[in-house]
């Protein structure tokens, strides 16, 4: 059905393993599918429709240009009809369509200092405003993301991740946890822990005529969204690192840190951006197991996730154990 609607549309189809997205000159209506993979569940209509809103004002904190809002699917004799509420199937995301020149995973080679700059503007003042979750700056919280990420990969040692690199970014990333427990208690009492965007990348950074929007935040999971400021500024400050963009990722950092005067910036910074390089690392390793990627795309698969675990080992080796 939904294939059908796009064509009739008159729009491109493009998928994910989570959502159908049907893209038109200048609107883009993004439907869920009816999944659960425990992590996020949109495998009702009614969880669906809830997810539906929950993006929408979420995704307004930081990009409210281009959050239109969310519009019923009825099904009239047989077919999808989009924003008709008479027989409802189906709920989509309706958002303005963003021109990929403006998204920075595609001006990168042309994005200087002053732009970076105030992305990072928007992102500290975003953090000092986000509502406090408390609960989620905890140092077992974080464990338990880290300690996931070292049984998963570990199937992948001696394939993307050097055995000497593991070990050292886990006994790294174990010790840090009990010499800086106190730290990671003084961040939630300083206001640190915030309800965040969960996924500042790239490819979700743009550059409109009404300021810098940074969309696509994570709706479906408290736990990848909440957590420490600092941990979700520097996934964007990570990945200007993997593509050779050091000066920019400075430049981001500096201005983030003028702002916020994080006093413990110093301190977390490389160990967040080893969990979010980690992190890549792993989901990119994921692909070598999956029967629908070709052979040339899984080796180059290998070769990215490779280079992200040696990304994750160098800033390993600049978190600071006193």
């Amino acid at each position: 059905m939904v294939e059908e609607l796009a064509r009739e549309l008159g729009g491109r189809l493009v998928q994910t393993h989570t959502s159908w997205v049907i893209l038109l000159e200048s609107v883009v209506y993004k439907i869920k599918k009816p999944v659960n993979f425990g992590f996020l569940d949109y495998s009702t209509l009614d969880k669906r429709k809830e997810n539906c809103d929950r993006e929408v004002l979420l995704n307004r904190r930081l990009c409210p240009w281009v959050y239109i809002g969310v519009v019923p699917i009825s099904d009239v004799g047989g077919k999808w009809v989009l924003e008709n509420s008479s027989n409802v199937v189906e709920w989509a995301v309706k958002m303005r369509r963003i021109p990929e020149k403006n998204i920075l995973s595609e001006r990168l080679e042309t994005t200087g200092e002053e732009d970076i700059k105030r992305v990072a503007v928007v992102v500290a003042n975003f953090h000092l405003s986000a509502e406090r979750a408390d609960d989620f700056g905890k140092p077992e919280v974080m464990k338990f993301n880290t300690d996931e990420n070292f049984q998963q990969t570990e199937k992948y040692v001696g394939i993307t991740i050097d055995r000497g690199d593991y070990e050292l970014i886990r006994e790294k990333t174990n010790r840090f946890y009990k010499v800086y427990e106190d730290l990671f208690y003084k961040r939630i009492e300083d206001g640190r822990i915030r309800d965040g965007h969960g996924d500042i990348r790239l490819e979700h950074v743009a550059f409109l005529e009404e300021g810098v929007c940074i969309f696509d935040c994570i709706e479906f999971n408290e736990r990848f969204r909440c957590g420490d400021v600092l941990n979700d500024m520097c996934f964007l400050s990570m990945e200007l690192d993997f593509f050779g963009k050091d000066n920019l990722s400075r430049a981001y950092e500096r201005e983030y840190l003028r702002i916020t005067k994080d006093p413990e910036f110093n301190i977390f910074l490389p160990f967040f951006k080893c969990y979010r390089a980690y992190v890549r690392g792993k989901v990119t390793s994921f692909l070598l197991d999956d029967p629908h990627v070709s052979k040339e795309e899984k080796k180059q698969a290998k070769e990215k996730a490779q280079r992200l675990f040696r990304l994750a080992k160098r800033y390993a080796e600049e978190i600071r154990i006193t």
